[in-house]
């Protein structure tokens, strides 16, 4: 069995945030949350989050997607391992993550649990930095075991001279970390408990611990203040880009276009500078996405255009032209072959097939067939101060600019309702409804007034 527990306890004062700091985001998706799916991805049938400060609001957030230790006080890494007893008597291999490096992949967690072989029950994931600074240092023997890690305060000059440091991820045979990690004592100027100590531990006891170096740097770069997370965002943001580009899809600018790491893009699909595309979006093939549009949830059939669009909780389907400048939102679906056109907002809408909404137009609550038309200016008039009701407009419907449709209202097949009208009542199928003053001309008084 594989199991991670991922170090989630700490307030993260330096993030002046009241939020838990794993809780705050790099591309639309919390720090932990990145933790908890790529430890999945490696293999782990069991992830648990250590908790502390702000817990509750963690747990609500990810309680369909791990399970919880909570610890209080916190006293050390160590500590918080200590306290996910659910992995106590487990076989297996356990990874332990800091919280806060959200870059992390699965495939450098699974080369961490590839070198737990033989007598080596403890692997650690380290980093070489050209400027290792005030890091702890890793010390290897001649064999490349690792034999202790140092404290920057503590190490010799010949000591400060290594450029290896400790990531604080690592991997463990589980027995092995457990039964251990009663051994740590809190003999330290902080009185805590360090992870750290077990390899000294488990040296005495001629258990080999192993390292593993990190690839790329950025990805194991731990988040402490908001101008580390804006580097996160970056490498982040980066990573996804460029996965996508290979996968076919083509970004205009890459550095200026945000998409978040749960999206779906299909093959040919065009994107340009300053989009953002968030949450469960997918987008089909051959779409594109013009500049400042966004998207959240939303799902974009194949050969769309969407043109300055704000589309969230909403579906368009196939060979459809959105905007410039229309908002599709709550769970709207417009079906294939149709065009929304600049200033129109569909709001809990159901669009039907080959229909048409050009300009200037709000559409809420509305089920609107195939082949309609309908013209600029038109209001369905759905809440009357307390309630929602919902319009019917039927397969072949003609409604005329300026139109007021007052919900509930039904405009049956082929009917039309004339430009300037105000429709109370159905409108049957075939039907027109006229439902305006009736015009009079006065001879020469336009030029009177103009006169006056």
């Amino acid at each position: 069995m594989k199991q991670a527990i991922i170090m989630a306890a700490g307030k993260g004062t330096r993030m002046q945030s009241e939020l838990p700091k794993v809780m705050h985001k790099v591309c639309q998706k919390t720090m932990v949350e990145h933790l908890i799916d790529q430890s999945k991805l490696a293999g782990a049938t069991r992830v648990v989050t250590v908790v502390g400060y702000g817990h509750e609001i963690i747990e609500e957030a990810m309680k369909d997607k791990t399970e919880f230790a909570l610890q209080e006080p916190q006293l050390g890494t160590g500590h918080a391992v200590m306290q996910a007893k659910q992995c106590e008597n487990e076989d297996g291999e356990t990874l332990v993550i800091n919280g806060d490096c959200p870059c992390l992949t699965s495939e450098t967690l699974t080369s961490l649990t590839e070198v737990l072989k033989g007598n080596t029950k403890m692997v650690i994931l380290t980093a070489v930095l050209e400027d290792p600074s005030a890091y702890g240092r890793v010390v290897r023997d001649e064999n490349g075991y690792v034999t202790k890690i140092i404290e920057f305060k503590d190490c010799t000059e010949e000591e400060k001279k290594i450029n290896e440091i400790n990531t604080g991820i690592y991997a463990f045979d589980n027995k092995t970390l457990f039964s251990n990690l009663t051994d740590i004592q809190n003999k330290n100027a902080q009185s805590e408990y360090y992870i750290t100590d077990l390899v000294e531990i488990l040296n005495r006891k001629g258990i080999q611990v192993g390292a593993v170096q990190a690839m790329d740097n950025d990805e194991v770069a731990g988040v402490n203040d908001k101008v580390e997370l804006a580097k996160a965002n970056q490498t982040m943001q980066k990573r996804i880009n460029e996965y996508w580009m290979k996968q076919g899809v083509t970004l205009i600018n890459p550095d200026a276009t945000y998409i978040g790491a749960d999206v779906e893009i299909g093959k040919e699909t065009t994107i340009y500078p300053n989009v953002t595309i968030e949450g469960k979006s997918s987008i089909g093939a051959g779409t594109t996405i013009l500049p400042n549009s966004f998207l959240v949830n939303a799902k974009i059939g194949n050969k769309c255009t969407i043109d300055s669009s704000r589309i969230s909780d909403s579906e368009v389907k196939d060979e459809c032209t959105i905007g410039p400048f229309a908002h599709l939102r709550m769970h709207s679906v417009v079906d294939s072959k149709n065009r929304i056109g600049n200033f129109v907002e569909f709001k809990n809408t159901n669009f039907g097939y080959d229909s048409r909404c050009a300009h200037l137009t709000y559409i809420g609550d509305s089920d609107v067939g195939s082949k309609v038309n309908i013209g600029c200016g038109v209001v369905t008039v759905n809440y009357d101060g307390k309630n929602k009701f919902r319009t019917v407009i039927k397969d072949g419907a003609f409604i005329g600019s300026n139109v007021n449709l007052i919900a509930p209202v039904t405009v049956g097949e082929n009917a039309v309702v004339a430009a300037g009208s105000t429709a109370t009542k159905d409108v049957p199928a075939g039907d027109m409804a006229i439902a305006r003053c009736r015009q009079e001309n006065k001879p020469g008084y336009g030029t009177k007034y103009k006169n006056k």
